[in-house]
C-alpha cells in the first residue's frame, strides 16, 4: 500500500480546519490502495487553529501538525511540510477548500501513469477582481519572457509529487523561496489538470495586492538577472544618446555661437536621468537584499510544537 503525505499550510483557518478535513477525508477513503496522512503546518495563526489541530490530532492519528513560533509564511509552511513528509508520494493543498479535494484521485491516475508529479491550474479566475487578473497574467507572462523557469498560466500550488521531486524540491534550500518556479525549475515530468476558480466559503484570501506584488517580484529576481541586464542596457543607450547631445550641442555652439539652454530640455532631462538611477538603485538594491538574506543563513522557519515523533538532526537544523 503506497503512503501518502497530504501537506496543509494554515494561517488563520479555524473555521476552515473542520470542514476541509471532513471534505477531503471523504475524497481519499475512495481511493484503494492508498493510506493518507495530513500534516498540517500551522503558520503562527492569531486565531484557535492551532488548538483546532491538537484536537483533531487527538480524535484521529493520521492527523499531524507542525507549530510555528510565529508567521514566517505560506514558503516556510510548505516546505516544513514537505520536509517532514516521509510518504510515497506527497500532496500540498491549501485548506481553504479552493484546491478541491475532488481533483485528488485524478491526480494519483496522472501518477500511476507515471508522471512525476501531477499538478493544477486554474482554468478560469471567477469570482477575482478584473485588475487582479490583469496582473497575474502579466505577471506569468514576464516571468516566462525573463526566466529560465516556465511558469503555466494559472498554476497553483496544488499537486502531487513523487518522492524523487520532494527531495529535489527540499535540496533547494535558499531562505525566500518561490515554490512555483522551484517545482517548474527541478524539471520532473509534470501532469496538468484545469479546474474552474473556486470561491473561499469562509474568511477572505491572508493575501492582500501588495503582498501578491511583492511575491511576485521574488519570483522574477529568483530565477531571472534580466532586470540588472534590462538596467545595463538601459545606462548604455542613455549614455550613448547623452554623448550625441554632448557633440550636437558643441557642433551647434561652434556654428552659431553660445546658445542659452531652454529651462524645459533642462529640466527632463535631469528628471528623466534622476527616474533612471532611482530605478537602478532599486533593482540592484532588491538582488543585494536577496544576497544579504540568504549570506545571514538563518532558518527558514522555528518550530514551537509538533506531534510529529520523527526528528532527525535535518529538521532540528531547519
Amino acid at each position: 500500500m503506497k503512503k501518502v503525505d497530504i501537506i496543509v499550510p494554515c494561517y488563520n483557518e479555524e473555521d476552515m480546519i473542520d470542514m476541509f478535513y471532513r471534505e477531503t477525508v471523504k475524497i481519499v477513503n475512495t481511493i484503494e490502495n492508498y493510506s493518507f496522512r495530513f500534516i498540517f503546518a500551522d503558520d503562527g495563526s492569531r486565531d484557535r487553529t492551532y488548538q483546532k489541530l491538537i484536537q483533531l490530532a487527538k480524535e484521529h492519528k493520521e492527523v499531524k501538525f507542525l507549530s510555528f513560533s510565529r508567521n514566517f509564511g505560506k514558503e516556510a509552511a510548505m516546505y516544513a511540510g514537505l520536509s517532514y513528509s516521509t510518504g510515497d508520494y506527497v500532496i500540498i493543498m491549501d485548506a481553504d477548500l479552493q484546491h478541491p479535494p475532488a481533483l485528488i484521485p485524478d491526480m494519483i491516475k496522472g501518477i500511476e501513469e507515471g508522471y512525476d508529479c501531477c499538478a493544477a491550474r486554474r482554468s478560469t479566475r471567477k469570482g477575482e477582481s478584473k485588475i487582479r487578473s490583469v496582473f497575474s497574467r502579466m505577471f506569468y507572462n514576464l516571468s516566462n519572457r525573463f526566466t529560465d523557469v516556465d511558469l503555466v498560466q494559472g498554476a497553483v500550488d496544488f499537486r502531487i509529487m513523487t518522492r524523487q521531486m520532494v527531495d529535489s524540491v527540499l535540496s533547494l534550500a535558499e531562505r525566500q523561496r518561490f515554490s512555483k518556479g522551484i517545482f517548474a525549475w527541478v524539471g520532473f515530468q509534470t501532469k496538468w489538470i484545469p479546474y474552474e476558480n473556486v470561491e473561499r466559503i469562509m474568511g477572505k484570501s491572508k493575501w492582500s495586492f501588495w503582498g501578491l506584488f511583492k511575491y511576485a517580484i521574488d519570483g522574477i529576481t529568483a530565477f531571472s538577472v534580466a532586470p540588472l541586464r534590462t538596467v545595463t542596457f538601459m545606462g548604455s543607450m542613455i549614455s550613448f544618446l547623452a554623448f550625441i547631445y554632448i557633440i550636437f550641442t558643441l557642433i551647434q555652439t561652434f556654428v552659431y555661437g553660445i546658445v542659452v539652454p531652454g529651462y524645459v530640455t533642462t529640466l527632463c532631462a535631469v528628471l528623466f536621468l534622476g527616474g533612471i538611477i532611482e530605478l537602478s538603485i532599486g533593482i540592484l538594491g532588491g538582488y543585494v537584499a536577496r544576497i544579504y538574506i540568504e549570506i545571514k543563513g538563518r532558518p527558514i522557519y522555528i518550530l514551537k510544537n509538533t506531534n510529529i515523533e520523527l526528528i532527525n538532526s535535518k529538521h532540528k537544523e531547519e
